[in-house]
């Protein structure tokens, strides 16, 4: 294997499929969007080169700064409320004294396999003028009557909580995978000094978790900034264009106007924002590394 290993031929060729895969189905796609945004086009004619007028009609477009925020909404609704339920479930089912673990590990994941449009339609069911959510709140107040979804004000929260509750169990399952990786010798010294179960996963388990929280954090962010089926199937982006994101937009413009160099200007945006997301995050656990490195050299140094 080391012989192999060191061999630059050898890599290549193994890196060579995967390579070629990525390059025709991710990275040629990706610059035929910038390309196309670039043009007015119908998807069937040839292209008509118009420069960057796609991309000032969409900068002046009042609906493409409601989509960017309720993206920055929905995402930041998903995350906060995924990687906050998801670490204290896994924190809770890690403890092997706790009865019914598997059945809860098993009934967290559930919504994760469940087709978005089930999800969607059971909600939908729940959120509606005479639903189960309404009914309940009724026992309390008999004059309540919520329009979950009809609100242009409060929709895109009400949307963001359905694909946060699908979703939270992937998260779930990331964290405990990421909490089984470490050694149960750090959690018995920390009892030895007199630690709380509380104290020991604060100052064990979440630092230990800073890659697994990386990877959830890219998969949220860049979740919430690509979000359509739940605006589709929940409202079709009303009311009123009140939940429109820039996916939204882009499927408008290509597959409802046959729009599609205004279109694919819409993705281009999405595409470069979900890239600075992922450079944000990266850089500010890079530069967390970093500093935990010198810290270690320092020690070093002193001892």
């Amino acid at each position: 294997m080391k012989k192999y290993m060191g061999n630059k031929l050898a890599i290549f060729l193994f890196v060579l499929p995967a390579l070629a895969i990525f390059i025709a189905f991710d990275f040629v796609p990706i610059i035929q969007v910038f390309t196309y945004s670039f043009t007015d086009w119908n998807g069937l004619t040839t292209p008509n080169f118009t420069g960057l007028q796609n991309y000032f009609d969409l900068f002046t477009d009042r609906v493409f700064t409601t989509s960017n925020r309720n993206q920055l909404i929905f995402a930041i609704v998903i995350t906060v409320y995924q990687m906050l339920f998801a670490t204290v479930f896994a924190i809770t089912i890690s403890d092997k004294k706790m009865k019914g673990r598997k059945f809860l590990r098993v009934a967290y994941f559930i919504p994760v396999i469940l087709s978005v449009t089930v999800v969607c339609q059971l909600w939908s069911a729940i959120l509606a003028g005479d639903g189960l959510l309404n009914q309940f709140v009724k026992l309390f107040n008999s004059d309540f009557k919520q329009n979950w979804l009809g609100d242009r004000y409060n929709a895109i929260y009400v949307i963001a909580f359905v694909n946060a509750w699908q979703w939270m169990g992937y998260q779930f399952a990331l964290i405990v995978a990421g909490i089984k990786s470490i050694p149960s010798d750090y959690y018995e010294a920390a009892r030895i000094d007199g630690c709380s179960n509380v104290l020991a996963h604060r100052k064990i388990t979440i630092p230990l978790l800073a890659e697994t929280y990386k990877f959830c954090l890219i998969i949220s962010l860049t979740g919430g900034i690509k979000a359509f089926t739940e605006m589709n199937i929940l409202t079709g982006g009303g009311p009123n264009k009140s939940t429109y994101t820039l996916t939204y937009m882009m499927y408008n413009a290509a597959f409802k106007k046959s729009d599609y160099g205004y279109g694919l200007a819409a993705a281009s945006v999405m595409v470069l924002e979900c890239m600075m997301v992922m450079l944000l995050i990266n850089f500010i656990f890079r530069d967390k590394d970093q500093k935990k490195e010198e810290e270690k050299a320092r020690r070093k140094r002193s001892a």
